[in-house]
């Protein structure tokens, strides 16, 4: 009797661990100021690189694990990392609550540009965008050379026949991170959040690195000025991700 006991005592503890240990998360997204649901919410779980929305209900089901991070992020509202704990998966009606961010609008400052009517003379008088951006066959990249770095060409060439200092330093100290590059470029609801923010905080969330890492990658690879403050996320993580690849192939066999 002790045995059957002992028996089905198990099977109910792996039925039960089967059911939390494999693993969804069901959970809902709220307006932590009255509790009304928040829809259209980006859900990503930063160590599985998976990414979902809330329903109209605030409701989303992420695959996760015990001590993954899911990352919430809302236009308006401040973004949030939460752990995932064993009683988050086993009652499966957590409640996520966001806070709603006071607006603030920024000074427009609009430069004025005399305009004539000439188009010869107006033209001359708009700014241009000065980027310049070159390829090497065989690379299938392209490099961006601002006028921040007049010299890029010959840096280019230059990283080409060094490879040991060419983004070494950038990308050798963090694999981790970086494999993560290729599930973020292939996960439709990741691109659509990143295609839309320029603020590179779930840059920042992803791929655990800071702004500055950021920044200094992109000057590193030669993009301009220009392109590292006007262009969105998705824009910045493809670059990222071109100069991984480039990194990959001049990284081949050391």
């Amino acid at each position: 009797m002790k045995k059957f006991l002992l028996i089905i005592t198990l099977f109910t503890f792996s039925i039960t661990f089967a059911q939390h240990s494999g693993e969804e998360l069901k959970a809902s997204v709220v307006n932590s100021a009255d509790d009304s649901a928040l829809a259209n919410v980006h859900v990503l779980n930063l160590n599985q690189v998976i990414g979902t929305v809330s329903d109209d209900n605030g409701d989303f089901i992420i695959p996760a694990r015990v001590n993954d991070t899911l990352y919430f992020s809302y236009i308006g509202f401040k973004s949030i990392k939460v752990r995932v704990t064993n009683d988050m998966l086993k009652f499966q009606n957590t409640k996520v609550g966001l806070t709603e961010l006071a607006l603030a609008l920024e000074e427009v400052v609009v430069r004025p540009f005399q305009l004539t009517g000439y188009l010869e003379i107006d033209s001359k008088n708009l700014p241009i965008n000065q980027a310049a951006r070159y390829s090497i066959s065989g690379l299938n990249v392209g490099y961006e050379a601002g006028s921040r770095n007049p010299n890029a060409f010959s840096k280019i060439m230059g990283s080409i026949f060094n490879p040991a200092d060419f983004l070494h330093n950038l990308f050798g100290k963090k694999p981790a991170q970086m494999r993560k590059l290729r599930k973020m470029q292939d996960d439709d609801k990741i691109r659509n959040l990143l295609s839309e923010k320029y603020d590179r905080e779930t840059l920042m969330a992803l791929l655990q690195v800071d702004k500055q890492e950021i920044q200094e990658i992109l000057i590193n690879c030669n993009y301009s000025d220009s392109f590292i403050e006007t262009a969105n996320d998705l824009q910045i993580l493809d670059a990222i991700s071109n100069c991984y690849e480039e990194y990959k192939v001049l990284n081949r066999g050391n």
